[in-house]
């Protein structure tokens, strides 16, 4: 079973933290209307229209704070850990991201908007795409693979798997703030390879991919900071 080490919200604490997002999103949203009917049946107001938005934005709220839906969890292998980003996630923030642009097509297409739906709609749809799809995305195959006899990760088209027996050195490169971003493998050989964690979205991990490291392979580890 994966060991979760960063659980999701209380059902009660997202549920109202929504509600207020919500509220002060539908309050808001008044100013992006033109008229105060729908075009389709007079006789609806502009309340259907505020919804979506408001809608919208917290379909942005709950891609970008993940912590509303979606615990972080690390999978057990045999005799270690792979830490990775979690796929299903990803997939299901996706689904959600589809969810906006139809929202924000219908209110464009069924109402009359001035220039603030363009910056209303410009938020909902770029922000979770430069917060968290991008990197997700990107990285969607990528993770590192730790147990007491193999290193293993995957960063894009980087890649390699190494015997820890093989293993001369880990030097664990952190910067100003003492957080772990690379680890340099130095091989019996003199083969040095660097496996970039600050290009794996795995901050999530950091501390936990630290802590592993230092408990398991203690002998092998050295510290270093980032040049500058």
């Amino acid at each position: 079973m994966a060991k979760i080490i960063r659980p999701r919200y209380s059902r009660e604490l997202s549920i109202g933290l929504l509600f207020l997002i919500f509220a002060l999103s539908f309050f808001l949203s008044g100013g992006i209307f033109e008229s105060t009917s729908h075009n389709l049946n007079d006789s609806k107001s502009i309340y259907l229209g505020m919804s979506l938005l408001s809608l919208a934005v917290i379909l942005t709220i709950l891609i970008l704070w993940e912590e509303m839906l979606f615990p972080v969890r690390i999978k057990p292998e045999q005799n270690g850990m792979v830490f990775r980003n979690h796929r299903t996630k990803l997939k299901q923030q996706v689904f959600l991201y589809c969810v906006i642009p139809v929202i924000l097509g219908f209110v464009y297409y069924e109402y009359d908007v001035n220039f603030r739906y363009f910056i209303w709609a410009g938020a909902c749809i770029i922000l979770p795409v430069i917060g968290k799809l991008r990197t997700g995305v990107n990285n969607y195959n990528d993770f590192l693979k730790l147990t007491d006899d193999v290193i293993e990760y995957k960063n894009n088209k980087k890649m390699g798997t190494f015997a820890v027996k093989d293993v001369k050195q880990l030097a664990l490169v952190k910067d100003e703030r003492k957080v772990l971003h690379k680890i340099n493998v130095l091989m019996s050989g003199s083969t040095e390879v660097t496996i970039d964690l600050d290009e794996m979205e795995l901050e999530d991990f950091i501390e936990s991919i630290d802590t592993f490291i230092t408990d398991h392979y203690e002998k092998l580890v050295i510290n270093t900071e980032a040049a500058a």
